[in-house]
């Protein structure tokens, strides 16, 4: 692909935009980059950027400047302005950085998509794949952007990219041929920026468009939307989990019959039996690019999970705490509760933030079954109150995160688990999730054994 002297700008100056326009720049284009925010928000990334030879456009987004260029990189967060509305009626070809970088990648391509457990099954194929000795990227949507790996050995014939996918990065891509594509499961999320939930499904299955017979495909078994997703997919057709999955559960063990892996479940440190899935699919996608049955068990044995995903933080007076920071939608957060009240007694959830249009019904559903209480946060506080009506838990609010936790404490009792487990975004109260999950962490640490 040959960018030398093209103007492409690259809008929305986050992580994905700045390795967007890194590669942009080192490939000979012209580049502009664009942002809502003004020169004095962006800081640092501003600087960082006219230092790459980027010219600057900041403070909004001229539909004059967006119909003026020969193409544009998207980054996953931005909306759809109009001014991408008025380049897409101009035909300036529209692009996200996940496509940009494929286009210099050799490297056969796992692509991992889902509405949960994408970060976790990406982070165990990458490490499967890492400990059979092959150069390996691990990134996309999980963190490190996929125009990191050009020009790298893993971007090369020999080497394998691990990326987790997300609904946004899939809706700006063009040529992107995923060899082993995955789609772990579609629930209700980011109904604030699709127009329905069948419109986000769709979005989601386009990881299997442009395979070829030689590609696999991967879905959960008996999942009837995602075996309708993968319907017409030109490439081999795998599932995981359940009772007829290529790896599945049989007698607490993770059994592939095909590779002969047999792993007790028991010898998992992972939290949460929604995990048992996640890691089926993992050790399948592993297979499939041919990494060792004893490279997969090492992984299986020594993982123990990512920040903010089912992690426990600790146990005061009879009580775990988890958390579970990552489940910013109903569906992540329903999974957490089946995994935990399966293996524990009754759950105290903290909840709420910045609502994505999905129904919470689904909430009351379990916690009528395994809930102790509830405390709420956040703008979306009444909304789920609102679905929780009725249902027969003590339901509290608070103003902070360190008072959510402190009250959390005093309703649980011996036995119980305090689970952080939003079911929303962020973004109200916090920086990021993670930020979330920091605090939460900090709050559970501070209390003191007189608290529970």
């Amino acid at each position: 692909m040959n960018l030398t002297d093209a103007r492409i700008l690259v809008v929305g100056l986050g992580t994905s935009g700045l390795a967007a326009l890194r590669l942009l720049c080192r490939k000979g284009a012209v580049v502009i980059a664009n942002d809502q925010r003004d020169e004095a928000a962006l800081g640092e990334t501003a600087e960082l950027a006219r230092r790459e030879g980027a010219e600057l456009a900041l403070g909004g987004h001229d539909p004059a400047l967006f119909t003026s260029v020969d193409a544009i990189v998207l980054s996953p967060g931005v909306p759809r302005i109009e001014a991408l509305r008025a380049a897409e009626a101009r035909g300036v070809p529209i692009i996200s950085e996940l496509e940009l970088s494929s286009r210099f990648v050799q490297a056969t391509i796992v692509g991992i998509t889902g509405t949960n457990g994408k970060s976790t099954v990406t982070s165990l194929v990458g490490l499967m794949c890492e400990n059979s000795g092959r150069p390996t990227f691990i990134g996309g949507n999980l963190g490190r952007p996929l125009a990191e790996i050009v020009g790298s050995e893993a971007a090369g014939p020999s080497g394998i990219a691990v990326v987790e996918i997300s609904s946004f990065q899939l809706e700006r891509l063009e040529r992107l041929r995923v060899q082993v594509a995955a789609l772990l499961n579609v629930t209700d999320d980011h109904l604030d920026r699709y127009r329905s939930f069948d419109e986000y499904a769709a979005v989601k299955g386009r990881i299997f468009e442009r395979q070829q017979p030689e590609d696999a495909s991967v879905v959960p078994a008996g999942d009837r939307l995602c075996q309708a997703l993968v319907s017409g997919s030109a490439a081999r057709r795998f599932s995981f989990g359940g009772d007829s999955g290529a790896v599945r559960v049989i007698d607490d063990r993770i059994v592939d019959q095909t590779s002969g892996l047999s792993f007790p479940i028991d010898e998992l440190k992972l939290n949460g039996e929604h995990n048992l899935w996640n890691v089926c699919a993992a050790a399948l996608l592993a297979r499939l690019v041919g990494v060792p049955t004893k490279q997969i068990q090492e992984v299986l044995a020594s993982f123990d999970g990512l920040p903010h995903r089912m992690q426990k933080i600790r146990e005061l007076g009879g009580v775990a705490y988890y958390d579970d920071s990552k489940a910013t939608n109903v569906g992540a957060t329903v999974a957490a509760l089946d995994g935990l009240c399966r293996r524990r007694g009754k759950v105290v959830l903290i909840a709420g933030g910045i609502d994505k249009g999905g129904s919470y019904a689904p909430l009351r559903a379990r916690l009528e079954h395994c809930g102790r209480a509830v405390v709420l946060i956040g703008q979306a506080a009444s909304l789920i109150r609102a679905a929780l009506n009725g249902c027969a838990i003590e339901i509290e609010q608070a103003p902070t995160m360190e008072s959510a936790v402190q009250a959390a404490s005093r309703l649980a009792r011996p036995g119980d688990v305090v689970l952080l487990a939003p079911a929303c975004s962020s973004f109200d109260m916090f920086r990021s999730y993670a930020q979330r999950g920091e605090l939460f962490q900090r709050a559970v640490r501070a209390l003191s054994e007189g608290s529970t």
